[in-house]
This record gives structure tokens, C-alpha cells and sequence, in this order.
């Protein structure tokens, strides 16, 4: 067991006067997860790294000045008079912790999400309470005995989305070894409705899960799993040759052959009827989807979600393929007019709280797949070179899936998957078959 001791807890305010003030939120911001997403980042010193190997001192004057141009994150949650959540910016800063370890870096393992990599993370008070005077930006640095150090940063979702938190972490390394950032577009209000909402679309992506319709799916096993499943290129390349199965002429990307294996193999070991109905959640950013596109530096939550439904005996019972090509068609629907009725949806609805997806949303038989596959997550450093790892420090949710991309640039993907304790033992069978 991993532990650890806190040497110091910091606040760390912006260098130079901030914007005061309300930030409004939109419905994008609001639908996400309550909660603060939690990732953390390994580093190991090189032969050439500098004495000063990340010395507090340079994290914590590059955090002061990207907080300046960054300044929501600095702020804190408030509500309007009408009780919907907004930031107040006011310059309070983020929570910066330095801690020690006697464990080695080796003793993480392959870096699984778990309890001990979230000991990495800081402490984190989840009361209701709490939400006008939590930081939406939270951060450990802890040191290792063998020289290696983590970063573990917990920032509010509903600050923004994977895309928003790592152009704030990559400005904050960029900083911190003295290089040129994108300043972040933070007016939120160009993801506003139209005045007279009228959506176009049925959204089943935000109607409830689809139920298990008997007992025989695995459903009472409170014991959840969390797997590691590496895959690499040549795997990779081997399944999405399973697209040309039966003279199938689509082309499918490595997302959709992926994803339709993983749908596959956790409906197949799910235990599940084949008149059942399985709905899989994929979030998509949307920021180069609507017309005209949004900033690709907009700082905030730009994500839809695709939810392709299938019967679980299609699904199990077809080739690979069948799951893709429902992700496919999935995802093509996601145009800018499909996003806009999603808009449109959101402001008509009346009561936003009962759409924040959790953990109800993704249990058997449905799930979610996310992919940080095309994402800049290995690109922040500070000056003492990138990370080894970087990813999750928990899965939250049962039948929850996260995609990662290798730290080397060798093609291979990393399957972070949290299921329930019997599901995963069968999955793990499955996976590796194709």
C-alpha cells in the first residue's frame, strides 16, 4: 500500500489582477458529472534532467501566471438567483499540495486505475455543502523514493471537458519551462440555445438506460473490477481487418472496431438475454462539428453524446463488424443540425439535474466508452521532459471505458474497463479473441 505524507498544502493565487464576476454556464456544463475528474500523471528523471527536478517554487509561480488568462478555473461554483450553477470569479485560486512517499514508482505497477494510484490525488470534501468554497482546481505533487514524481489534478467537470482540462495543464507545463501558450476562449454563451427552442430530433441519449429485462444479467454483484487490456498496433491492425469480413466494403476507424468489440464482449459476458436492448454512450467533441466551428481553444464542456442501441443477440450473434457499423452510423448522425437540436433539447427540458449522467446511466446493460486516444495527454512538461503515464486515477462508474494512448507513439492502445467482479473474469476471456 502506497502512503503517503503531506509535507504542505498551498493556495496559489493568480499572478496579476483577474476578470471579477460571473461566468454563465451552459447547458453542456451542467448535464456532465457533479463531480471533479481526476487524472494523474507519472514522471521519472532522465540522465539529463535539471537538480531543480520539479521544484515546487517553478510549479507553483507557472500556476500563478496561467491563472491569469485561465482565471474561471481560479474561481468557485456560486448559483444565480434562480439557484442554476454558475462560476463566481473571484480570484481564490487553486490548491496546491506537496507530499512524500517511500514507495518507488515500480510499485504502481502498469497503473491501474485503484485506490492506491488515488492516493496520489488530494483530498477532495464531496459535501453539498462545500460547492462555494471548493476549489475547482485541486493538485498533489508527490515524490517518490526513486527520484520519479506524480501529479495528481482533480478539476471540476463542470469547468470544461477532457479537451478544456489538458489545454489548461499543457499551458501550465508550457509555462512552467518558459514557452508560448493559446490563450483559452472562455465566452461560454456561443453554445446558447436559440431564443425559442425547437428541437428536430428524438434524443435518446438523454432519455433513461435501457432496463435488464429479466434476471439473468449480472446485477447484484456489488464487487466491481477495474481491468488493464493493452492492445497493440499489430492487434489493432488484425481487428479492423475483421471489417472486410463477408465482402463488407465500409471502411470503419479504429474507435468503432474497438468499441464494437468492447460492446461485444461485455454483452457477451454480461450473462445477458438476446432480446435485450443495450445502449452504448460515446462522448463526441463537438467542437469542430457545428457550423459555424467552435474555437478549438473554447474553454468549457463542448460534449455530445452519441448513444447507438443494438439487441444484445445482434450484437453477440453477428461479426465484429455489425457492432461498428451501429457506432459508425452512431456517430455520422452527429452533424451540426443533430447538435443544435440537442441544444434546443436541453433549454426545453425542465429540470436539467435529472439529465447529470452517473453512475445509473452506464450499468449493465448499457456503458460508455470514451477515447483520450487522439488526445495531447502526454504533452505536459514542465521542463523536465513528458510523463510516462497518463490516465484516469479511477473509473468511477460500473461499465465505464476509457481508451488510452501510448506514452511512445508505437500505436498501441490501453483498455481501461471497470466492470463487476464475475463479468470481468469473462471478459478478460474475450477480449484477446478476434
Amino acid at each position: 500500500m502506497v502512503k503517503i505524507t503531506v509535507k504542505s498544502c498551498e493556495t496559489v493565487l493568480p499572478a496579476a489582477p483577474t476578470p471579477q464576476g460571473n461566468i454563465w454556464l451552459s447547458n453542456l456544463d451542467l448535464v456532465v458529472g457533479r463531480t471533479h475528474a481526476s487524472t494523474v500523471y507519472i514522471y521519472r528523471p532522465t540522465a539529463t534532467a535539471a537538480p531543480e527536478f520539479f521544484s515546487m517554487d517553478i510549479l507553483k509561480e507557472a500556476l500563478s501566471k496561467v491563472l491569469v488568462p485561465f482565471y474561471p478555473i481560479a474561481g468557485r461554483l456560486a448559483k444565480d438567483a434562480h439557484g442554476r450553477l454558475q462560476i463566481k470569479c473571484n480570484g481564490e485560486g487553486g490548491e496546491v499540495i506537496e507530499a512524500v512517499t517511500d514507495s518507488t514508482i515500480d510499485d504502481l505497477g502498469d497503473f491501474e486505475p485503484s485506490t492506491e494510484l488515488c492516493q496520489l490525488l488530494p483530498h477532495l470534501n464531496c459535501g453539498a455543502e462545500d460547492i462555494h468554497s471548493s476549489p475547482l482546481l485541486l493538485v498533489q505533487v508527490t515524490f517518490f523514493k526513486c527520484g520519479g514524481v506524480s501529479l495528481g489534478v482533480r478539476i471540476n467537470h463542470i469547468v470544461g471537458d477532457g479537451f478544456a482540462g489538458l489545454h489548461f495543464m499543457n499551458s501550465w507545463a508550457a509555462v512552467a519551462r518558459g514557452a508560448k501558450i493559446t490563450q483559452p476562449y472562455l465566452d461560454r454563451s456561443i453554445l446558447q440555445a436559440n431564443s425559442i427552442p425547437n428541437p428536430k430530433f428524438h434524443h435518446i441519449e438523454y432519455e433513461q438506460p435501457s432496463p435488464v429485462n429479466d434476471k439473468n444479467g449480472i446485477i447484484n454483484d456489488s464487487q466491481n473490477r477495474i481491468g488493464i487490456f493493452k492492445i497493440t498496433k499489430d492487434q489493432l491492425d488484425s481487428l479492423k481487418g475483421k471489417a472486410t469480413e463477408n465482402g463488407n466494403k465500409v471502411k470503419y476507424s479504429s474507435y468503432e472496431m474497438l468499441a464494437g468489440h468492447i460492446w461485444r464482449c461485455v454483452c457477451k459476458s454480461g450473462n445477458l438475454s438476446e432480446n435485450q436492448e443495450s445502449k452504448m454512450y460515446a462522448p463526441i467533441d463537438s467542437r469542430s462539428r457545428l457550423l459555424p466551428a467552435l474555437p478549438p481553444n473554447y474553454f468549457g464542456n463542448a460534449i455530445f453524446i452519441a448513444s447507438p442501441m443494438a439487441l444484445v443477440g445482434e450484437l453477440t450473434s453477428k461479426p465484429i463488424y455489425y457492432a461498428a457499423s451501429i457506432i459508425h452510423e452512431g456517430l455520422i448522425g452527429m452533424d451540426d443540425e443533430y447538435l443544435r437540436s440537442a441544444l434546443g433539447y436541453l433549454e426545453s427540458h425542465p429540470d436539467l439535474d435529472a439529465l447529470v449522467r452517473g453512475s445509473h446511466t452506464y450499468r449493465s446493460p448499457n456503458l460508455c466508452i470514451t477515447s483520450w486516444a487522439r488526445l495531447p495527454i502526454h504533452d505536459a512538461d514542465f521542463g523536465w521532459g513528458k510523463p510516462i503515464y497518463m490516465g484516469p486515477a479511477i473509473i468511477a462508474f460500473e461499465n465505464s471505458v476509457c481508451i488510452l494512448s501510448s506514452p511512445v507513439n508505437d500505436g498501441s492502445l490501453t483498455v481501461a474497463i471497470k466492470l463487476q467482479k464475475d463479468q470481468m473474469n469473462s471478459f478478460k476471456e474475450l477480449f484477446y479473441d478476434f
